[in-house]
């Protein structure tokens, strides 16, 4: 589509008469201030009786336009306590010259000790005296605007919320039990206890063919008081064999070590686990049973003639 010759003057035309016609709307600065927002970057400001000279806001700084100086004093103890020492602020002055109004030495303060102010008349004939002192800076901390209005429908601030918490006293100072549990005691828990004792046994004792322990035999009581430590005696019949209906399970076996010590046998899953030839491992090879000599012993006489 060609474009009409003149076409981009008569819009901006437009535009001009558009706002000759309307009412102006000057404000006569510097009788009548400019209403600026709550979150106005103007100048920084300084609560000296916050700042506890941490020195956060100058190893942060970008421009190193901050300077710090303190000193510290010792203060008299309490009664029973211990003098502490604590840092007094000399000199917190900030160079606006160099400052680029970045906002980080205000987030990092921990003690909400610098704040941003709507104050911008503050220039200088001499870039030099652009250097204010903690003096200047605490006189612009009456400026610093209210914190806006909290949203609504967003979550109260932490701080309101645990201010308005009710104090605790020594009855609600025990936190309640959770639902579904009880303070069942010692005893309780004794029992417990032994009731899983008596679960593992009666696995062992199904691994092994043996008989498991009936809860009644080792519920929870008074127990019998363990023998003394050392090497376990097991009665022998007239063979010299021990018999099996005097021999424990395998985890109640006690084996004496080396240094004469007692120690409990593993349990079978873990001997089990123990016997399992390493891969690569040869299988021993059987022993041949010593056989009586004989004329009747095929072993000894070789295959006979029929075959």
């Amino acid at each position: 589509m060609a474009r009409i010759p003149g076409e981009g003057l008569a819009k901006g035309l437009a535009v001009t008469l558009r706002h000759m016609l309307r009412k102006s709307e000057t404000q006569q600065y510097p009788e009548v201030k400019p209403d600026l927002p709550p979150r106005s970057r103007g100048v920084i400001a300084l609560v000296e009786e916050n700042c506890t000279v941490c020195m956060l806001c100058a190893r942060e700084c970008p421009d190193w336009c901050i300077y710090i100086d303190s000193h510290k004093e010792t203060l008299p103890a309490p009664e029973g306590g211990r003098p502490r020492a604590r840092n007094m602020l000399d000199r917190f002055a900030i160079d606006f010259s160099l400052c680029m109004y970045c906002g980080i030495c205000i987030e990092v303060c921990p003690f909400d000790a610098l704040f941003w102010t709507p104050e911008f008349e503050y220039t200088e004939y001499d870039i030099r005296d652009l250097l204010h002192e903690k003096d200047r800076l605490g006189e612009w901390a009456a400026t610093v605007p209210p914190p806006p209005p909290h949203e609504a429908g967003a979550e109260p601030p932490k701080e309101i919320s645990a201010g308005s918490r009710p104090a605790r006293t020594p009855d609600t100072a025990r936190r309640p039990a959770p639902a579904g549990r009880t303070d069942r005691g010692v005893a309780g828990r004794a029992g417990e206890k032994a009731a899983e004792t008596v679960a593992e046994k009666a696995g062992d004792g199904a691994g092994d063919g043996t008989e498991p322990a009936t809860p009644a035999e080792s519920g929870p009581g008074p127990r019998t008081p363990r023998a003394a430590a050392g090497p376990a005696v097991t009665p022998e019949t007239s063979s010299g064999e021990s018999t099996p209906s005097d021999q424990g399970s395998p985890s109640d076996k006690i084996v004496t070590s080396e240094q004469g010590a007692p120690r409990r046998e593993p349990p079978r899953p873990m001997r089990d686990i123990r016997s399992i030839r390493p891969p690569g491992a040869l299988p021993k090879k059987p022993s041949a049973p010593e056989n009586p000599e004989g004329p009747g012993n095929p072993a000894k006489d070789g295959p006979g003639e029929d075959a």
